[in-house]
């Protein structure tokens, strides 16, 4: 991989995670202190969608499938350490939502993470090259 690619892909999730982070900030306590059904329909589509987003990108770039597991960290491991010193002081970087909800926030986060991660690890795995 190209040294610019890396460093797009490493900026991008940091300003995907920003901007996800930023907009949980404003709306989260609609999505996490409403009602169960509006977060477990939030917990459906954000994985989802936010995986369909950064497969969107490596396909665009036309990265190859044995590319894909060590892009989807580059993407992702910027916002995970973002998200461990947020959830570390909940209250403080959310300040909106209750200390309740950062366990919900951490599990969609863990969710779109996991999902992400493990589909480019299993289209890696299939190229043939990919880590077991």
């Amino acid at each position: 991989m190209k040294p610019q690619t890396i460093l797009f892909l490493i900026l991008f999730g940091l300003g995907f995670w920003l901007a996800g982070t930023l907009f949980y900030r404003v709306r989260g306590p609609m999505v996490f202190e409403s009602t169960n059904l509006r977060y477990w329909i939030n917990f459906a589509l954000t994985p989802i969608v936010s995986t369909a987003v950064c497969i969107l990108l490596l396909k665009m770039l036309r990265l190859p499938a044995h590319q894909w597991p060590g892009a989807a960290l580059l993407i992702a491991l910027p916002g995970m350490f973002g998200e461990a010193l947020i959830l570390s002081s909940f209250t403080t970087f959310m300040p909106r939502m209750s200390i309740g909800s950062g366990g919900r926030y951490g599990a969609l986060l863990f969710a779109s993470y996991a999902l992400f991660l493990t589909i480019c690890e299993f289209i890696g795995f299939s190229a043939g090259t990919a880590a077991p």
